[in-house]
């Protein structure tokens, strides 16, 4: 008997919800279970009859883009009594449903976990008044469960970031972008309020990625009874040193350190009259939980779908309810209880003033990140510390522009100047070093930066050679240069890594230097993400939302060329976050055999009613096999079915500002660079290392170790996390349940085939 799977989900809607959706439809499609749609959230299942029904793999098709839900969400009080639970108990097994996939909050997740812990008394009490018959309930003796967290707030544990979460910072940080923007041409102050519950994260990160002047979040209240005062004696100062604006982000949940309510107009007052400033008040609202989800959404939803269905499968009777999250850039599987129990913890510690606590079990990133805000957020930096040895550590870009490189510059000049370091702007990478194009910046320098996309300090390519080495060693000792920030891709790596080992040299190259890294690529090792791979990411996303509006009108299969030079993290990513019927990456390369399985299924697919498809090609997958190749191949072999256009996207993935992901990522990395080059120069024999996080947590990798860890000829890591994700791909693009492996059965029938005389 095949396993039968509910799929539902609950309370707020979340983008990315319909990305779960379909992942869990189809893999479970894709692994021989049945699976029903449960509409409506907890009240479908309470009421049953039309609102539990089988979905298909069509039903989830073109939905990847869309916000909110498709089978529709509510908050059911029916469910809160028992007697509404053993309604949804009978609903389900009259279907024959013993194993539930639930998307949404913490609420939606304990309500989950109540039905779990009643089922086999519930089940006896249906056996008792004759709603089911014995056997019925000895087949369904046992409910699994697998929760995912489908909230903007993040305020789950269990899971480094919840489904909505980064869609919800994208729409607030776009928001206070704008709203700067109108603020400093009138020198106004304005109050943002922004939603999150109890929850802080999104006032914090927004607060981090938008360069804004104050925030105000329930885990961590101003602790002094007049905080009003410190406040605005801060903005003041700002705006003394020349900002022409003053942003105040308050959560919802925000409070004062005795647990009474902060609200933003009562800021907004304070504001007035205090300062007696021209001060405006937005309540972001609704517009962060709704809309298109980000690319980042779309494919934690995706990973998060397929293994809430592999833990269904996996479990037996005694197995423990799970939530499927994702920690160190893994997806884990906690224990329900446990996670809901965690969560609880911290809402109690908040009402109990116990904010250290609360900050504590919110997690070592988000407790870093308040702490880094501290000192971004100052009008001033600190005084420097007497005794303290005050370094001259240059900042130089390299390689090609990526969004992120300004706000890592920002930070790395703001935390070195807060600790009393001289901060050196290289300008125009490498080549500009060479001709000693440095100059001193302080605190106001940056002003404004971390929202900009581009490089202000100017990036090159130049590879270094002969005299060049004796101009850089020249540079740095006229400057005084102690230490050195690289913030670019892999030809400031190389430089970076020359530099080091021509130490013996040139003593003036016998400084410790650390690499940031910044490209759109993500073809740098010791690092998961890139600074820019996720703006890069995002563009090529919305851009090919567009190209599916159009192909749908006038059945038309696209072939879109993306960057990443020979790394196919972004063609990967972005077919992922798409649906796209096809990749070709660097890694696998192109072969006519692959062509000419791929127009059979597209032509196939059109057949049976198709309507667009789309291929994604990475800039370096073939040499021979171009995007204008496939094009071609595609239009003559379809032609009866189908048109075809190429679209190769060009250097728009360079360009525009910063992702939230971005932007917090390189602040980050630029406080880890410059604790690293504090203390290394300290040591008699500093190294020299580039940063990354790997496996959940910041590492910094010798210089000396690259070369090992590069395939020399392609310029990317030998090993790349992101290829074990190729299965989930390839499986959910397929055009039926198990499509591709049909297909292989039957090539394999063939093969082994007696041939005749």
């Amino acid at each position: 008997m095949k396993k039968r799977i509910g799929v539902l989900t609950s309370g707020g809607d979340a983008p990315g919800m319909n990305a779960a959706v379909r992942s869990v439809v189809r893999t479970a499609l894709d692994r021989g279970a049945e699976i029903y749609a449960i509409y409506e959230g907890y009240q479908g299942m309470v009421d049953g009859d039309r609102y539990i029904k089988p979905i298909t793999w069509n039903e989830v098709g073109g939905i990847l883009h869309k916000g909110g839900t498709i089978i529709g969400s509510a908050r059911c009080a029916a469910f809160r009594t028992r007697e509404g639970r053993l309604r949804a108990v009978r609903n389900l097994i009259s279907h024959g449903i013993d194993s539930l996939v639930i998307i949404g909050g913490d609420g939606s997740l304990t309500g989950a976990n109540i039905l779990r812990e009643e089922w086999p008394e519930l089940l006896n009490e249906l056996v008792e008044s004759g709603e089911i018959i014995p056997e019925m309930a000895e087949a369904h003796r046992h409910l699994t469960i697998a929760g995912l967290v489908g909230s903007i707030d993040n305020d789950v544990c269990g899971t480094d970031i919840t489904i909505g979460a980064d869609t919800a910072l994208h729409r607030i940080t776009s928001a206070i972008d704008a709203i700067t923007d109108t603020a400093a041409s009138h020198q106004r102050s304005f109050v943002v309020e922004v939603m999150g519950r109890g929850c802080g994260y999104l006032a914090l990160m927004s607060c981090l990625a938008t360069a804004a002047d104050w925030v105000l979040i329930p885990e961590s209240p101003p602790n002094l009874d007049n905080w009003e005062a410190k406040m605005c004696e801060v903005l003041k100062q700002g705006r003394l040193m020349g900002r022409r604006d003053s942003i105040v982000v308050v959560a919802e949940g925000a409070q004062d350190r005795y647990g009474n309510p902060i609200s933003s107009a009562y800021v907004k007052k304070v504001l007035e009259e205090r300062l007696g400033e021209d001060t405006r008040m937005t309540i972001l609202g609704h517009l962060q939980r709704g809309g298109a989800p980000t690319a980042f959404d779309r494919n934690l939803s995706t990973l998060l779908g397929a293994d809430a269905v592999e833990a269904i499968l996996d479990a037996n009777g005694e197995s423990t309810a799970v939530l499927i999250g994702i920690v160190g850039n893994k997806v884990t599987r906690t224990p329900l209880m446990e996670a809901l129990q965690q969560t609880q913890a911290v809402h109690q510690a908040i009402a109990s003033q116990d904010y250290d606590t609360a900050l504590k079990l919110r997690g070592k990133g988000f407790v870093e990140a308040f702490q880094t805000l501290r000192t971004l957020v100052r009008a001033l930096p600190h005084d420097p510390q007497p005794g303290k040895r005050r370094l001259r550590i240059g900042v130089i870009h390299a390689g090609a522009p990526s969004p992120g490189m300004n706000t890592a510059v920002r930070a790395a000049v703001r935390i070195g100047v807060d600790k009393g370091h001289t901060m050196l702007a290289i300008a125009n990478g490498f080549k500009g070093f060479v001709r000693n194009e440095v100059e001193e910046v302080d605190w106001m320098s940056v002003n404004g930066w971390a929202p900009v996309g581009g490089s202000f300090l100017g990036t090159s390519r130049m590879s270094l050679s002969g005299s060049d080495f004796y101009a850089l060693a020249r540079s740095i000792e006229e400057n005084r240069i102690d230490a050195l920030l690289m913030i670019g891709g892999w030809s400031g790596y190389q430089a970076a890594l020359e530099m080091h080992e021509r130490r013996h040299n040139f003593p003036a190259f016998d400084i410790p230097i650390t690499c940031l890294p910044a490209t759109i690529d993500n073809d740098l090792p010791g690092a998961e993400f890139s600074v820019g791979t996720d703006t890069a990411l995002n563009c090529i996303v919305d851009a090919v939302d567009k190209i599916k509006q159009s192909a749908v009108a006038s059945r038309r299969v696209f072939v879109v060329e993306v960057m990443g030079s020979h790394c196919g993290y972004l063609g990967l990513m972005s077919a992922l976050a798409t649906g796209a019927e096809r990749v070709y990456l660097p890694e696998e390369g192109v072969s006519l055999k692959d062509l000419r399985a791929d127009v059979k299924m597209l032509i196939s697919g059109f057949k049976q009613g198709k309507r667009l498809g789309v291929v994604i090609r990475s800039e370096h997958a073939n040499e021979t096999y171009t995007s204008n190749f496939i094009s071609a191949l595609f239009e003559e072999e379809g032609r009866d079915d189908f048109d075809v256009r190429r679209a190769i996207l060009g250097h728009i993935q360079q360009g525009g500002n910063p992702t939230p992901f971005d932007r917090i990522q390189a602040t980050r990395l630029a406080k880890k660079c410059i604790s690293f080059l504090e203390e290394q120069v300290e040591q008699d024999e500093p190294i020299s290392a580039c940063v990354g996080m790997v496996s959940g947590k910041y590492r910094f990798t010798n210089l000396e170790d690259v070369p090992r860890l590069i395939d020399k000829k392609a310029k990317r890591p030998k090993k790349q996390w992101w290829l074990d994700i190729r299965p989930i791909a390839r499986i959910l693009a397929q055009p039926a349940p198990r499509f591709h492996t049909k297909t292989e059965e039957r090539r394999s029938k063939m093969n082994n085939m007696p041939v005749g005389d």
